[in-house]
């Protein structure tokens, strides 16, 4: 019989309205956010940080896949001020429509 290989686990994305921001958590500890503001039905993503030691496992694209399903399901706009946020929006276009402006010459 083969030996089964464990697969990496998926981290768990929830929105923490309270913090304003999304939180990936990995075996219950956290791994990373994408922080964010919520004004007048549009969300601006503002930004997305791994913890070290989690980076290289798709937490972020987790985090912003998120977000982006979110948005839609509230039927906000989306501001894109995060570059991660940026990055992945020309990776992934079909999310394309929810942008309604960008401005990433704000650092955090």
């Amino acid at each position: 019989m083969a030996a089964m290989t464990a697969r990496p686990a998926r981290p768990l994305v929830t929105n923490a309205p309270d913090r304003e921001r999304y939180e990936a958590r990995l075996d219950g500890e956290l791994a990373g956010v994408l922080e964010y503001v919520v004004k007048r039905g549009r969300i601006a993503l503002i930004h997305t940080e791994v913890l070290p030691r989690f980076e290289g496992r798709g937490i972020a694209s987790a985090i912003v896949r998120f977000a982006l399903a979110d948005a839609r399901r509230r039927e906000l706009r989306v501001i894109v001020r995060c570059p991660y946020v940026d990055g992945y929006l020309e990776r992934h276009p079909e999310d394309e429509d929810l942008v309604v402006g960008r401005d990433l010459t704000i650092t955090t």
